[in-house]
């Protein structure tokens, strides 16, 4: 058991090691990938846990709000929606406000358009940083290995010929770790940036199908009380 213990330790140990010599061989270039690596996971878990939340308390608020207006229960429709500040709250709260006031469903539709206007680029905020901050890793890299050859090409012109071919052999493999470095941060952020755009999106067509029965609910009320008035 002990053995197993000790084996798995080293083995922890020898990775940590690799990958110190390997970030410590990459050159200069390999602190600002870090930097932008460390900015861009920053942005992702902002805004993951910011998506996730407007999720959750829009599926809470809709859960309420749906049957209040089947039932035809505007009033207190308004009251819900106009004191939470969920984004759906917002655009339903838009679109029951002129329940009642204006006849034309043309005019609650374009409220409620504007309130989602005004909502999305809140949702997309800072998102593309994400996906910013993968093409700068990946240009970082090239740019670190560029350097890296340009210096080892100039410690080769002036090395013994003996040394040359082990000394640029040695030189390249030093600033090819920049690149590998450099994919290895843009990847997982190209990723997650593609994983926060599809959560954002569900969210937009979240709201627009929520807007929609909103509307289709009070134009068949407000036909119906014409009906009957007729």
């Amino acid at each position: 058991m002990d053995y197993d213990i000790l084996s798995n330790e080293d083995l922890v140990m020898d990775v940590f090691y690799s990958i110190v010599r390997f970030f410590a061989s990459g050159g200069i270039f390999m602190y600002p990938i870090l930097v932008v690596f460390a900015v861009g996971v920053a942005v992702a878990i902002e805004r993951y846990v910011t998506l996730s939340r407007v999720t959750y308390r829009n599926q809470s608020i809709w859960e309420q709000v749906q049957p209040l207006l089947a039932e035809g229960e505007f009033e207190r429709a308004r009251e819900i929606t106009g004191k939470d500040e969920s984004t759906i709250s917002q655009v339903l709260n838009m679109g029951l406000s002129l329940q009642g006031t204006v006849r034309r469903r043309e005019d609650i539709e374009i409220a409620m358009e504007e309130s989602m206007m005004e909502i999305v680029p809140r949702l997309e905020k800072r998102t593309p940083y994400v996906a910013l901050a993968s093409s700068i890793a990946t240009l970082l890299g090239l740019l670190g290995t560029i350097m890296g050859l340009i210096q080892a090409f100039t410690a080769v012109a002036n090395a013994n010929p003996a040394e040359k071919a082990d000394l640029l052999t040695a030189s390249i493999s030093v600033a090819m770790n920049t690149t590998a470095f450099g994919l290895m941060v843009a990847i997982p952020l190209l990723v997650t940036h593609v994983v926060l755009t599809s959560k954002t999106g569900e969210i937009v067509d979240s709201l627009e199908m929520a807007s929609v029965k909103a509307l289709n609910v009070i134009t068949k009320r407000a036909k119906r009380q014409l009906d009957i008035a007729a």
